[in-house]
């Protein structure tokens, strides 16, 4: 596996290796050893998801506070621009954003720590989202922040249509509202 820090040395870009052939492909998406190897420590992760969305769908940017979540994300089919915000007010990276295209060609994963927020733009027709979570989803405990807050400036990729939003991703808050983790 190819381990890429990104411009926030703790959010890591992780290729696993892809065998191919005229029949199709193998690849191991996830070894606990080489993953822990890769971020320097181990870590449990106790839930599995998978999110399909069509294009122009933006989720985020979520983030849960006392029950802060890493997250190994990929894409199983499709393309979307994947984002993670530091949310760590200890960080010299407090508030800087970092962002990649993962897709099914590419392979890519990302690895989100706790601490950050997270939320990803389709940018092909649909897109299978599958993550592996640290802590487990707790609805009281979820936070939105705006995915085009000013102070942020996210660069999202223009894709020629206008996000689709939930009605939770329309009402986050700006970035200096939002609550920070220590």
């Amino acid at each position: 596996m190819k381990v890429t820090p990104t411009a926030i040395p703790e959010v890591l870009v992780l290729e696993p290796r892809v065998f191919s052939d005229a029949r199709g492909f193998f690849m191991e998406s996830f070894n606990q050893k080489a993953f822990d190897q890769a971020i320097g420590r181990h870590v449990e992760f106790v839930q599995d998801n998978h999110s399909r969305s069509t294009k122009g769908v933006l989720r985020g940017l979520h983030y849960q506070h006392k029950h802060s979540q890493g997250k190994l994300v990929r894409l199983a089919r499709g393309a979307a621009y994947d984002v993670a915000v530091d949310l760590r007010k200890s960080s010299s990276t407090f508030g800087r954003w970092v962002g990649i295209e993962l897709s099914e060609e590419n392979g890519k994963q990302l690895w989100v720590p706790e601490g950050f927020a997270h939320g990803f733009l389709v940018v092909s027709e649909t897109a299978d989202f599958l993550y592996k979570t640290t802590d487990y989803y707790m609805p009281d405990d979820e936070h939105c922040i705006r995915w085009d807050d000013p102070t942020l400036a996210i660069e999202w990729p223009d894709i020629g249509v206008a996000p689709i939003l939930s009605a939770k991703d329309r009402s986050g808050l700006d970035f200096g509202a939002a609550q920070h983790f220590q």
